[in-house]
């Protein structure tokens, strides 16, 4: 089933278009024409399979504000676990609401950063995105209301709950009005999903997409033996020599990830590294610069990789290997997504190699290394 036979509108069709979409995901092609005719739904889909679009385009195109006038009172509510997921959801429904005749305003709040300034955005706020232990503080304090929201949304419930979000949602859910829509999406379906479930949703439609490996077969996988010192010289020489862009690198740690960096910039490649030392405004910059493709290189940890959502992109580099072989295989599976093919790179170390062997076992897939020393590195 194409876009055009979901029923959306021709703005959020052609928005959709122009980024290049050429036909929905299984939880969009099930998930968003139950939405749009109203329905409460109950999606579980695996991380990366398109829940933010699926409930994203529906809610722009069904939601009506409650009032001409500007007030601090939300028409539509989406709750999210990290603040990295929020500046992720809040960047897809800003691309596809100007593509709308009257837009809405639509705002992200999460800690780890001052409530001030979002208290003082809060007044004309329709959609927001919402991390529930900010949200909880920005009610508190009169920033926010919630007596007129027409639809909630549940994204990711599974680690919500698994990260103690409990009682901040049971708090929430009281705060809202009783006639609303209920959206609520989640990667598995365990005990603490289904306790919410049956309090949040009102005979909801219950979709399941089976989930799947990383599709391996669109990553082309290659590999170099090279000795520690010398990955630095060659992470230049393959950026460099074969004009990549949009390359996310993968250390192991964060000193490593930020010496990597540091010796890119010293060489002229535009890079910024991620990881859990890092402040939250200087992790949402660099990650939004590397999507916008405004930023050539991106330094990760493992710790944050899975924050790293990006549907076209090209190439993934393994300057050290994970610890296991899940990891190795979640970090490549950032590339080769949406059905587009991408390259992975991985430098293996002489101390490396029998771990890098197992990791293949694991994965059931060969790679072919090349000799990094019979390489000149200088050129």
């Amino acid at each position: 089933m194409p876009f055009s036979k979901i029923g959306l509108p021709k703005e959020l069709l052609s928005a959709v278009k122009a980024e290049g979409y050429d036909k929905p995901y299984p939880i969009q092609q099930q998930a968003m024409p139950a939405i749009i005719k109203g329905h409460d739904v109950l999606g579980i889909a695996q991380t990366g399979s398109g829940k933010t679009l699926a409930f994203a385009l529906p809610v722009l195109m069904n939601l009506k504000p409650s009032s001409k006038e500007k007030s601090r009172n939300l028409d539509a509510l989406i709750l999210v676990p990290t603040r990295e997921l929020a500046v992720q959801v809040e960047e897809v429904f800003t691309k596809f609401n100007f593509a709308l005749a009257n837009p809405f305003v639509v705002k992200a709040v999460y800690g780890g950063v001052s409530i001030n300034p979002q208290m003082k955005g809060m007044y004309g706020v329709n959609i927001l995105i919402a991390t529930p232990g900010r949200l909880l503080d920005l009610h508190g304090s009169k920033a926010v209301g919630l007596g007129a929201v027409q639809v909630l949304v549940i994204d990711e419930a599974d680690k919500m709950l698994n990260l103690g979000f409990k009682d901040e949602m049971d708090e929430l859910i009281k705060l809202l009005p009783p006639k609303r829509q209920n959206l609520l999406f989640s990667a598995t379906l365990n005990d603490d999903v289904k306790s919410i479930h049956q309090v949040v949703l009102n005979k909801p439609i219950i979709i399941k997409i089976k989930p799947k490996d990383e599709n391996l077969d669109l990553i082309n996988q290659s590999g170099y033996w090279i000795e520690d010192e010398k990955k630095g010289p060659l992470l230049r020489y393959l950026i460099t020599k074969h004009e990549m862009q949009q390359v996310l690198v993968f250390t192991s740690s964060v000193f490593k990830a930020d010496t990597v960096v540091k010796k890119l910039n010293k060489h002229g490649i535009d890079a910024m590294s991620i990881h859990s030392k890092k402040s939250q405004g200087a992790r949402t910059d660099a990650l939004l610069k590397f999507k916008n493709k405004k930023l050539r290189v991106l330094v990760a940890t493992d710790l944050l990789s899975r924050g790293i959502d990006i549907e076209f992109l090209p190439y993934v580099i393994n300057y050290e290997l994970p610890r296991s072989p899940k990891d190795f295989i979640h970090r490549i599976g950032r590339t080769g997504r949406a059905e587009s093919p991408g390259e992975a790179i991985t430098f293996v170390n002489e101390e490396e190699e029998h771990h890098f062997k197992v990791i293949q076992k694991k994965m059931g897939k060969q790679i072919e290394c090349v000799d990094g020393h019979l390489l000149d590195l200088t050129s």
